[in-house]
């Protein structure tokens, strides 16, 4: 049980500021669940719990509500609608037995009037609920945000996992059936190496995005035009089964960057895919380099595909901004802004004047004196 001159509001009033408090003070009491005021109700008064405990609840479209704050013993609750005259915004409900101190609007205004140091009080107090209030929305935001991108993760993962998985299942009952021939379950075996490959990227992909760090980035100084030129060779071929064909409008400056070879690598691997999903009937990329101020070395890809639609031009490289790609966890982006950011680059991306998408990242030039 909470006397009246423990509470936040009294305990520093003096004697005489806190005479009057006990004279306007009604103590009331209230069964469990019961409710002390409705959503909507005039703000008659403020209360101070003495005993037990108060849910304040809001409403809900449905019928329902659902609770937002509790106020327990020498906390405040009801003060908002007088300060702001206006209709109660929640409902409040005992919580259990509950006991509350209870002072109405007009002795409140006269107390207020008369007493400085309890409007001071109030002020704190309220300010102290609204801190906490934000504070505890806050919580719930982050959480429902984790929830959510935890649901995200699943429900894309799962998706992309179908087709491989389905394959997968379909090669191995074509490789054991009886009249399968040495031809058809080599056949079967090179397409189920080729699933578990692709789930193999979607996992390192997730893995890729998620780490803070990268344990294995050890940066090399390498020069540029010496690493990107095999690189491109290597992807052509299989471009070429797509019928894309990738060429380079000019060659690769010959500067030396800081790099981890592997995981720039996958940059080119992801930005390449992109461009040939874009291009279901084939096409061309085109790929050209140049150095800016900074200096650092500029690359870009341009594909021959319809472009980047208006609406996903500012989300590109957020996670899961993109669908229908049936080759990952439509992380590929995302990831590829993860590793330029950590080589202290930057990628972009446009639509062509002429038509097309223009993905591009920079990567610093290391000077003369740099090892």
């Amino acid at each position: 049980m909470l006397p009246l001159e423990s509470g936040n509001l009294f305990r520093d009033l003096p004697p005489a500021e806190l005479d009057q408090a006990r004279k306007a003070a009604r103590e009331l009491s209230f069964a469990p669940s019961q409710t002390i005021f409705k959503e909507g109700d005039p703000g008659d008064g403020i209360y101070i719990v003495k005993t037990g405990s108060v849910i304040l609840n809001k409403i809900l479209s449905h019928g329902g509500s659902c609770p937002i704050s509790r106020a327990v013993e020498g906390g405040l609750f009801g003060e908002m609608a007088l300060l702001d005259d206006t209709p109660r915004s929640l409902e409040a409900v005992a919580s259990g037995k509950a006991a509350v101190y209870f002072i109405a609007r007009p002795d409140l205004m006269d107390l207020l009037a008369r007493a400085p140091r309890f409007a001071d009080a109030i002020l704190r107090e309220t300010a102290r609920r609204i801190r906490d209030f934000n504070e505890a929305c806050a919580r719930e935001l982050l959480d429902a945000e984790r929830l959510s991108l935890v649901g995200r993760f699943a429900s894309s993962l799962a998706h992309d996992l179908k087709n491989p998985l389905n394959n997968i299942g379909i090669s191995a009952d074509m490789a054991s059936m009886p009249s399968a021939t040495a031809e058809s379950r080599l056949l079967s075996k090179t397409r189920i190496r080729t699933q578990i490959e692709r789930i193999s990227d979607m996992v390192n992909e997730l893995l890729e995005f998620t780490q803070e760090s990268h344990a294995g980035f050890v940066p090399a100084r390498m020069d540029y035009r010496d690493f990107v030129l095999p690189l491109i060779q290597s992807f052509q071929q299989e471009a070429a089964h797509k019928s894309v064909t990738i060429e380079c409008v000019n060659q690769p400056p010959p500067a030396f960057v800081r790099i981890n070879p592997q995981r720039i690598a996958r940059v080119f691997q992801h930005l390449i895919a992109n461009a040939a999903d874009a291009m279901p009937g084939g096409g061309a990329i085109r790929l050209s380099f140049s150095v800016n101020s900074e200096p650092s070395v500029v690359t870009e890809l341009r594909d021959s595909g319809k472009g980047i639609p208006p609406q996903m031009m500012d989300r590109l490289f957020q996670a899961f901004a993109t669908s229908g790609n049936a080759n990952g966890a439509g992380l590929g982006l995302p990831v590829c802004k993860k590793i330029i950011h950590d080589h202290k680059g930057t990628v972009f991306a446009r639509n062509a004047p002429d038509g097309g998408a223009i993905f591009g990242f920079t990567l610093p030039i290391l000077n003369e004196h740099s090892r």
